[in-house]
């Protein structure tokens, strides 16, 4: 009987702290759907009351809207890559390669995840205008590679201890090359952990603010800073359609993940 209270009660804790924590992504989604241009929630159980979709229309509206979200999906597709590619380099040298003090190394590589990013922005500030980079875009790009390579490297560092190795091997003895025996032996065999990988990678660098803010200019804004900059101009509900658009896209992949990979595999939980 104890343990069944017991069970009950760590059921409801989990409940209300999923409560807690979604309630203000339900807040956000209903504002969006707001008759009046203030954020406030629409009175749903009002039958004289009718939801708006108007706000939705008019996020293609917003100043400087889509050169933000190309320069954002840009960086934040060609840090991942980069990363992927470095990423799983590392991790190969850090399991293959017996490097001394390779755990050391390992740690360093997620050392950027246990910074304050605001820390990490000023940092990476003083550090590129001492190397001379004045650049926005490139200044970004770096600074993303810091953001998204911590995920790829903790990714296929726990892809790859559980890879055989002599897989390759036997892949050359039966007359594959090198790179053939990457290709179509370690690659499909490490597509889950790529895919976790890249996925992590791309939402830390799409949703990336604190250090973002501190390289962009007048010209060079990721859409982070563009909805800042609306927040201070002209709030009304649609940042809250934008960002449930935002939402939306990051459940989806979220359902894409599950169906090719599994949500307990991209959680690290799975074989």
């Amino acid at each position: 009987m104890t343990e069944r209270i017991a069970i009950g009660f760590c059921i409801l804790c989990i409940l209300l702290a999923s409560a807690f924590l979604l309630a203000p992504l339900a807040v956000i989604v209903a504002t969006s759907f707001s008759p009046t241009p203030v954020f406030d929630l629409p009175p749903l159980f009002d039958p004289g009351s009718a939801l708006s979709l108007r706000w939705y229309g008019r996020i293609g509206n917003l100043d400087g809207f889509w050169p933000a979200l190309l320069l954002t999906l840009q960086v934040a597709a060609l840090s991942t890559a980069i990363s992927l590619v470095l990423g799983t380099m590392a991790a190969i040298g850090i399991i293959r390669g017996k490097l001394p003090g390779g755990e050391i190394f390992g740690a360093l590589l997620v050392s950027p995840l246990m910074l304050p990013g605001l820390v990490i922005g000023i940092a990476l500030l003083q550090f590129f205008r001492m190397a001379g980079l004045t650049a926005a875009y490139p200044a970004l790009l770096l600074a993303h590679l810091i953001i998204t390579l911590p995920y790829v490297a903790r990714t296929m560092l726990a892809g790859l201890t559980r890879f055989d190795f002599t897989l390759i091997e036997a892949a050359r003895m039966l007359g594959c090359s090198f790179p053939a025996a990457i290709m179509k032996v370690m690659v499909p065999a490490l597509a889950p952990s790529f895919f976790t990988a890249s996925f992590f990678a791309f939402l830390a660098s799409f949703d990336n603010y604190p250090i973002s803010i501190f390289l962009t200019d007048a010209r060079t804004k990721t859409l982070p800073i563009k909805m800042l900059q609306y927040i201070e101009e002209a709030p009304d509900p649609t940042l809250a359609a934008l960002s449930s658009l935002i939402l939306a896209a990051t459940l989806a992949l979220l359902l894409i993940g599950d169906r090719l990979v599994g949500l307990n595999r991209m959680a690290g939980t799975g074989d």
